[in-house]
Order: structure tokens, then C-alpha cells, then sequence
């Protein structure tokens, strides 16, 4: 899979997760909408690393 692809999956799944977390996962455990909301604020940076790294894709 390219970088390409790989980024805009890992930012396409931080977003599902913000909006999965804060429209029906807060209704069942307030906890676990949070845990999963710093899950999404860690992906990002992972996804620019990825993104920015030498490897051939």
C-alpha cells in the first residue's frame, strides 16, 4: 500500500473514530468516548510520520 493510501486511511479512521466516539459511544460509557477520542489525537502524527517517511512505497 502507498504512503499515499496509508495516510489518508489513518486520518480517515481518526475522524470515524471522533464522530463514533462523540455521537453514539458517549451514550454508553463516557470512559470509553474519551479513551477513544486521545486514540484519535495520537493518530495523526503517526499518519505525517508515515507519510513523510524515505521508504519506497
Amino acid at each position: 500500500m502507498g504512503r499515499r493510501k496509508t495516510y489518508l486511511l489513518l486520518m480517515g479512521s481518526c475522524v470515524g473514530l471522533f464522530v463514533l466516539a462523540w455521537t453514539v459511544v458517549r451514550h454508553f460509557s463516557l470512559t470509553a468516548a474519551v479513551v477513544m477520542s486521545v486514540v484519535a489525537a495520537l493518530m495523526p502524527p503517526l499518519a505525517a510520520i508515515i507519510a513523510n517517511s524515505r521508504r519506497e512505497p
